[in-house]
């Protein structure tokens, strides 16, 4: 008995389109599945597009790993296939003498996960690099940057196509189950043109349905299965230019890195995003929660004009509760973790997923062998 497909990718986010782009690079049979009517249109369409150095996570996390691998995979990826990007470089500022201590702390780690180019400033070293900002102290982190998140998806998905791969748009996974008396998957799919197929590998990179999708399977184990856990991040866009040339990070927040401003490849700055916990999914911006960010922005951009800020729109990063307690880190789990030959599962990929894109699809590629 053969299978309809060798390996089926269900969601085309970034990193959903990144191992299907590896996974077809490596000569295997690739269908990529996903729900809505475009690709990267959900997470991955919905975030600050910054290149993450790699500065924050606990050393020896999956984030800290695949963030530093990824962002040097992603800056030569771009330059190769001529992606937007450019490495802008950020300030994390610290505006009072607790803050500065920290900064000592947040360094520390960065050189535990790899990142040895953060530099300290002080207040003078700062204001002279970008003269309307106010602190007390700052590191600068030279290998943070910005990507065009669309071109980068436009070209993972290419080289997917290009390798034979197949994207089946409008096309949500409705049940997941074992074909009886062999190692393969029945996949059923909904949409325009209901289906069912069978597959030999499942990758379930599907985003925020990942936790659900799992679950559903009923040879895998719940004590395998986080739940999922919302937290919604709005951003507001500013009315004419700002005075930075990178970009600006306070001390990181519990939740979060704080409402820190990014510069996209046009010159549109926008602050955020602010930690907004949510039960269900939904994706508008209260201009009421501007009175927040004016306070937030006002402790390093002093100079903030009243009424600079529009809503723009926000995100919602999937994370997790597992065993009762928050989960902070990605969780890719395969058959030497849930015993259920095959599958792998891509859960909690939040920041920095973009960054580590290509890092998380060399790694499934080498979990899929």
């Amino acid at each position: 008995m053969m299978a309809d497909c060798e390996c089926v990718v269900i969601g085309a986010g970034v990193v959903g389109l990144a191992i299907a782009a590896k996974l077809a690079q490596s000569g295997r049979d690739v269908l990529i599945l996903e729900q809505e009517s475009s690709y990267g249109s959900m997470t991955s369409a919905r975030n600050s597009e910054v290149i993450h150095a790699g500065i924050y996570y606990p050393a020896g996390s999956l984030k800290a790993q695949f963030c530093v691998e990824g962002r040097k995979a992603l800056y030569a990826y771009c330059q190769r296939r001529h992606i937007g990007h450019k490495r802008s470089g950020k300030l994390i500022v610290a505006t009072n003498d607790a803050q500065a201590r920290e900064l000592a702390d947040i360094r520390k780690r960065a050189v535990a996960n790899g990142v040895t180019d953060l530099h300290y400033l002080t207040q003078a070293q700062a204001q002279a690099l970008e003269p309307s900002l106010a602190c007390v102290a700052a590191l600068l982190s030279p290998s943070t940057g910005i990507i065009d998140s669309h071109g980068l998806m436009v070209s993972l998905l290419g080289d997917a196509e290009a390798n034979g791969a197949v994207l089946a748009l409008r096309a949500p996974v409705r049940r997941l189950s074992r074909v009886a008396s062999s190692s393969f998957f029945q996949i059923e799919t909904g949409g325009d043109e209901p289906a069912s197929l069978t597959s030999q590998w499942v990758i379930n990179t599907a985003g925020h349905g990942a936790c659900q999708l799992a679950s559903s399977l009923s040879e895998l184990s719940s004590t395998h299965c986080p739940e999922p856990l919302l937290s919604k991040g709005n951003y507001f866009r500013l009315q004419g230019r700002a005075p930075f040339s990178r970009l600006i990070y306070p001390v990181p927040e519990p939740g979060g890195l704080g409402v820190h401003i990014t510069i996209d490849l046009a010159g549109q700055a926008r602050f955020g995003p602010d930690v907004e916990a949510i039960e269900h999914e939904n994706y508008a911006v209260d201009p009421g929660r501007s009175d927040k960010f004016y306070e937030a922005i006002r402790r390093y951009w002093p100079g903030l004009p009243d009424a600079a800020l529009t809503p723009d729109y926000s995100g919602i990063r999937p994370k997790l509760l597992w065993q009762g307690e928050p989960y902070n880190d990605f969780m890719i789990t395969s058959m030497r973790d849930h015993g259920v030959p095959g599958l792998i599962n891509l859960f909690g990929i939040e920041s920095p997923g973009l960054t580590s894109c290509l890092a998380i699809a060399e790694h499934v590629n080498q979990l899929s062998r």
